[in-house]
């Protein structure tokens, strides 16, 4: 498909790493609250995305305090870029749904929708590391551009996973009800 999808699937991680970060997600691999599962998954991250364009923000305003007037325009592309993976993590319909009819999903497909849940946690990690990599040029005041551009070129990515995880679903729900 992509090579961003290629990473995604071929980074699989242990399952049990996903299952232990998420409190309460153990539902995820019962057929009959999968979709309530994906919804606490979605509405998980969304929290945790919530709290790191905070943290963006209270970075811009170390910024701004700093007489960084000029940067504004790009943590502004920055934030927006966040903003919209968060809201669209928070606002997908529940995925699942043909996985609550009588079909049953082979492995195969499952862990590769478990690899891309996976990738939303890892996500919202490597923000938090490309967060710190701004702070730190705040306080060094040296390449803050360059760690804006990472975070910038991060939520573009991000914003690309979801679609892949988007379309993955909707592949997988489209050949479950045939």
């Amino acid at each position: 498909m992509s090579e961003l999808y290629d990473r995604i699937v071929n980074q699989r991680g242990d399952f049990e790493k996903l299952l232990a970060r998420i409190p309460g997600f153990r539902g995820y691999l019962e057929e009959a609250t999968r979709r309530t599962a994906d919804r606490m998954l979605r509405d998980y991250i969304a929290d945790l995305l919530a709290r790191r364009i905070q943290r963006l923000i209270q970075l811009e305003r170390r910024l701004l305090d700093k007489g960084s007037m000029a940067l504004m325009s790009q943590t502004a592309s920055v934030k927006l870029k966040l903003q919209t993976y968060r809201d669209r993590v928070a606002a997908a319909m529940p995925g699942y749904s043909a996985f609550d009819s009588a079909v049953k999903i082979d492995q195969n497909a499952l862990e590769m929708i478990y690899s891309f849940d996976e990738a939303l946690i890892n996500y919202v990690d490597r923000i938090d590391s490309a967060l710190d990599a701004l702070e730190n040029a705040i306080q060094d005041n040296a390449g803050i551009d360059a760690a804006i551009a990472d975070i910038d070129a991060l939520s573009v990515e991000a914003n690309e996973a979801f679609s892949l995880r988007e379309q993955v679903l909707t592949n997988l729900d489209q050949s479950l009800m045939k």
